[in-house]
């Protein structure tokens, strides 16, 4: 594991200002993927848990995508697990943002949601990266580890999976 520049561990003061930056944004984006709030939960702790044990190279203004692809990773290999299917499957979606109390939204909303947990993994990171994090092509590249080129694929194939999943669920 790479140490931060300078080999020095993460002091308290460093830790609590990422925590409290990018805490909310680990913990929303893994209970998007998961959609279970105590698994999105402990999935958070660990990946600080990890920040602290590995004293990753952060680069400044960096903190956030490594923070969110340990949080992916994490979340995936949950999701991998069949009791976890299981258990997610049934469980109730997540409201991303404050929404006023209009049932038709919600709903909306939470078939979205569902329709996005259908799709495979590597679409789902970059839908999930994109539309709710906002990340451009070349930020979700340099953080999965692949090709520009792949990232737009997945999105634009990801897309259309996820129109075909919706169309199938209106269809019913």
């Amino acid at each position: 594991m790479s140490e931060r520049t300078g080999g020095s561990r993460m002091d308290d003061a460093q830790f609590e200002a990422l925590y409290e930056k990018y805490a909310n944004d680990v913990l929303r984006v893994s209970y998007f993927y998961l959609g279970d709030r105590q698994q999105a939960e402990d999935v958070t702790q660990d990946v600080f848990v990890r920040l602290l044990q590995s004293t990753p190279e952060l680069v400044e203004g960096k903190e956030k995508a490594w923070l969110l692809k340990v949080a992916l990773n994490r979340c995936r290999d949950l999701w991998r697990a069949a009791w976890v299917k299981r258990v997610v499957l049934g469980s109730p979606a997540m409201e991303l943002a404050p929404a006023p109390d209009n049932l038709d939204d919600r709903l909306e909303r939470q078939e979205l949601m569902q329709a996005i947990r259908k799709l495979p993994s590597d679409f789902r990171d970059v839908i999930l990266l994109h539309y709710y994090q906002g990340y451009g092509i070349a930020e979700m590249a340099e953080m999965l580890g692949v090709p520009e080129g792949t990232v737009s694929s997945r999105l634009s194939r990801g897309r259309k999976k996820l129109e075909e999943i919706l169309k199938e669920r209106g269809a019913q």
